[in-house]
């Protein structure tokens, strides 16, 4: 009779929960059971680990094994355990020494002839075994995340064998080597290719510098999609603290990482049809939907209107938040979502009011109820739109305007001076904050009360509207904000229909 712990993780949201691997081999009966609150994927290990053991040469116990899983309220999930399970087994049985399992933690799914399957999330579970001092064997592609992101402490796997071979010292399991970052072209598109539309162009200079919300408003084949796609060129790349955290909730959604992304802020685009759960995160077990994924980046949601309104609604508190907090029955999670908003919108159902070609014949009522499908909650919390009209052939022929290099160098001077300022960009000042730095004169008071009553701004946008004004101060280079500034963040100001 034997009793062996050995040290895993649970994937729970963001968050890689410790989870300890007791295994009993005793007497009595042949047999198998898994407890502590095991899904089904993982009560099948019992036939993975089974066979694997079988095919590596090990023998497998004769009498009754139980493996529990503590804590036996943290709900298990995935074929994550069948490495730890394996090993607990084995040192259950005398068949390895348990001496190496107290400061190491293993993750891994096993095939049937001891091949180690990549897992997801190994990346959030590479993080918190490092903050607690651990070494953690991962399966060898696994690994390759987190000698990416520069996480210390990982060991890769390719086999059963191998682990073994490593626990009783001698061959011990290497660290992974980071891949080659991929050479090329970056992602983002220049904002050379857009001609005209300096209107938007200036506009999403702003939203850039300050961390806005933008909406787009114009007839189809205006620019409004091809703007939106150029934003994140403009911004800076990743601090290496903020690009491990954005690699961790892709990790921990499932997504393949690339060299590639490392530092380039994440731009999300979904389509109209995707529901709230897919925008905001969902299922018995929360996991990160788009609002989450697109965090310290760009989400974009093209055809606005179009989304569902109970989707569009979910979006109000991340917006205001920076956050979203996700409860299910016996477990709450919480997910950043730090993201900025760009959205695009035709004028009305066809798409061509306005258009000099009068190509239009959607009546009043029509264009009403096709606006109105954008709530006063949800267009409150957007800072800046921009009317994109249709470009002339002059200017679609013309040279091109300035490239995204250009502009980035702009939009990096502002976000450096928000940061110097008052630790952050112009978008999250508030309270004191942003009556110290977005300070108004008389004049200035008088024109936004002026405006608050013709437009009949909230609370909201007027804190909002003083957030845009110190932007455009600052790209002006002007220490405070001055009536003409003020005036461009108002005249930029979307206001329900």
């Amino acid at each position: 009779m034997a009793l062996a712990k050995v040290l895993s993780r649970a994937q729970c949201g963001l968050d890689a929960l410790p989870v300890t691997v007791e295994v009993h081999a005793g007497g009595g009966l042949p047999g198998f059971s898994i407890v502590g609150l095991p899904a089904t994927a993982v009560r099948e290990s019992r036939d993975r680990v089974r066979a694997a053991l079988a095919n590596c040469g090990f023998d497998f116990p004769t009498g009754k094994v139980i493996v529990n899983l503590a804590p036996a309220d943290l709900p298990k999930e995935g074929g994550r355990f069948d490495l730890p399970i394996a090993i607990g087994v084995l040192a259950a049985s005398g068949q390895l020494p348990g001496r190496g399992c107290r400061e190491t933690e293993f993750l891994g799914e096993l095939s049937l002839n001891g091949d180690l399957r990549p897992i997801h999330a190994a990346l959030c579970a590479a993080i918190a075994a490092a903050q607690d001092g651990r070494v953690l064997v991962l399966p060898a592609v696994s690994a390759a995340e987190a000698a990416v992101a520069g996480v210390s402490g990982v060991r890769a796997a390719e086999h059963l064998l191998a682990v073994a071979a490593h626990l009783r010292g001698r061959q011990p399991l290497p660290a992974p080597a980071a891949p080659e970052p991929e050479r090329g072209p970056g992602a983002a598109a220049d904002l050379a290719d857009v001609r005209g539309q300096q209107r938007g162009r200036r506009l999403l200079e702003i939203a850039a510098a300050g961390g806005h919300n933008l909406l787009f408003i114009g007839p189809p084949g205006t620019g409004k999609t091809m703007l939106a796609r150029r934003l994140p060129g403009l911004l800076p790349p990743l601090e290496p603290a903020a690009a491990l955290e954005v690699a961790a909730i892709a990790s921990a959604a499932g997504r393949p990482f690339r060299v590639a992304d490392w530092g380039r802020r994440p731009f999300r685009a979904p389509h109209h049809s995707a529901s709230a759960a897919a925008l905001t995160g969902g299922g018995n077990h929360p996991r990160p939907g788009e609002v989450t994924l697109a965090h310290r980046g760009v989400l974009f949601l093209d055809e606005l209107p179009e989304f569902n309104r109970s989707a569009l609604e979910a979006l109000r508190q991340p917006l205001e938040a920076g956050e979203l907090t996700l409860s299910r029955a016996g477990l709450q999670r919480t997910f950043p979502a730090g993201f900025m908003l760009v959205a695009a919108m035709n004028p009305c159902p066809c798409g061509y009011l306005g258009d000099p070609r009068g190509n239009c014949r959607c009546s009043a009522d029509v264009v009403q109820r096709y606006r109105a499908r954008i709530s006063g909650p949800l267009l409150d919390r957007i800072d800046l739109m921009a009317e994109m009209p249709r470009p002339g052939p002059v200017e679609l022929l013309g040279p091109p305007a300035e490239g995204s290099r250009l502009v980035a160098a702009r939009v990096a001077q502002v976000r450096a001076l928000g940061r110097t300022r008052q630790g952050g960009l112009n978008a999250g000042l508030e309270g004191a904050a942003l009556d110290r730095h977005a300070k108004l004169g008389a004049a200035e008071q008088a024109l936004l009360a002026r405006a608050a009553l013709q437009l009949g701004l909230s609370a909201r946008a007027q804190a909002r509207v003083r957030r845009v004004a110190r932007t455009i101060a600052d790209a002006a280079g002007a220490d405070r904000i001055e009536t003409a500034h003020l005036a461009e963040a108002i005249a930029a100001r979307p206001v329900a229909a």
